[in-house]
C-alpha cells in the first residue's frame, strides 16, 4: 500500500516557521495502530489522517504515542492540503471529529480560519505538583476539558522558562498551556506536553480554544493578536464568539511525499 503525504508549516507565513504537521488523505480508514505506527514513524508532534465523507471530512490526529482529541494546526495543515492540493474548490470546509465533533475551516486568500467550539475552563488550586514544574510561581491555574492553563507575570518568564519536564509528564492531561500578558501582542503562550509524546509543541491551535476565553475576560476584548512564542514561534488571529472560537494563520508547504507500507 502506497499513501501520499504532505507535510505543512502551520501557522507560518514561511517555512521553517509555526507548526509542522503530517497530513495524510485516505479514502477509507486503516487501522488505528497502523495510523499510530505512521505517526511514531514521523515524529512531528501530530499527524493527522482524513476521509472524506459525503460533504465532510472525517478527521483524527495522532502525537508519536497517542490518539488526541483535537488539534488546530493539523486541521489547519488539512485544510491546506485540501484548498491547495486536492481541488477543493468551495471556501468553506467542514471536518467532523468523532471525539470534538463539528470543526471548520474558511479560506480567505491565504489565510486560514478554523472555528472550533470553546473550552470550558475552571479555575483551581495551584497544587504542589505544578509549582514544582516551574522555577517561578504561577499566578493562577485553570483546568479545561484537555489541558491545564497556568498564568504567569510577563512574557519574559513564558519567553524563557525551562520547566521540569518529568515532573510535568506526571500531571493528567493532555499538556500544559503556559501564558501572559504580551508586550507587542495580547497574550502570549507555550504549550509542554511530555504526557502525549511531545515535550513542546511550537503551535498550538487548540490551546486557543482555552486562551481566548480567558483573556477574552481579561482584556475585555473579543479579537486577540496572539503569539506562541516557542522556537519556531507562530502567529495567530483570535476571536471569541460565544461557545465558539475564531483561530487564524497561513500555512506553508514543506514536503510532499509517498509512504510505502
Amino acid at each position: 500500500m502506497a499513501l501520499t503525504i504532505y507535510q505543512v508549516d502551520a501557522f507560518a507565513e514561511k517555512l521553517f516557521k509555526g507548526n509542522p504537521a503530517a497530513v495524510i488523505p485516505l479514502n477509507a480508514w486503516i487501522d488505528d495502530e497502523l495510523m499510530q505506527n505512521i505517526a511514531m514513524e514521523n515524529n512531528l508532534s501530530e499527524t493527522v489522517f482524513f476521509v472524506k465523507s459525503n460533504d465532510k471530512y472525517e478527521i483524527r490526529w495522532f502525537t508519536p504515542s497517542v490518539e488526541v482529541d483535537i488539534c488546530g494546526h493539523a486541521t489547519l495543515a488539512s485544510a491546506y492540503v485540501l484548498f491547495n492540493h486536492l481541488g477543493y474548490s468551495n471556501n468553506k470546509i467542514i471536518f467532523h471529529s468523532h471525539r470534538s465533533g463539528e470543526l471548520i475551516v474558511t479560506r480567505v486568500g491565504e489565510l486560514f480560519t478554523l472555528n472550533f467550539p470553546t473550552d470550558d475552563i475552571t479555575e483551581v488550586p495551584i497544587s504542589d505538583d505544578i509549582r514544582l514544574c516551574f522555577k517561578s510561581t504561577p499566578i493562577k491555574v485553570f483546568k479545561g476539558k484537555n489541558d491545564y492553563l497556568i498564568i504567569f507575570s510577563s512574557e519574559t518568564e513564558i519567553r524563557e522558562m525551562n520547566p521540569n519536564f518529568n515532573n510535568l509528564s506526571l500531571i493528567k492531561a493532555r499538556g500544559v498551556i503556559v501564558t501572559a500578558k504580551g508586550d507587542q501582542v495580547d497574550f502570549v503562550s507555550r504549550f509542554f506536553g511530555p504526557q502525549s509524546g511531545i515535550d513542546e509543541d511550537p503551535v498550538t491551535g487548540s490551546a486557543h480554544t482555552t486562551l481566548i476565553p480567558y483573556w477574552k475576560d481579561v482584556l475585555g476584548k473579543d479579537q486577540m493578536d496572539a503569539l506562541q512564542v516557542s522556537a519556531r514561534g507562530g502567529k495567530l488571529t483570535c476571536k471569541y464568539l460565544g461557545e465558539r472560537i475564531e483561530i487564524s494563520g497561513q500555512g506553508s508547504l514543506y514536503m510532499i511525499g509517498t509512504i510505502f507500507i
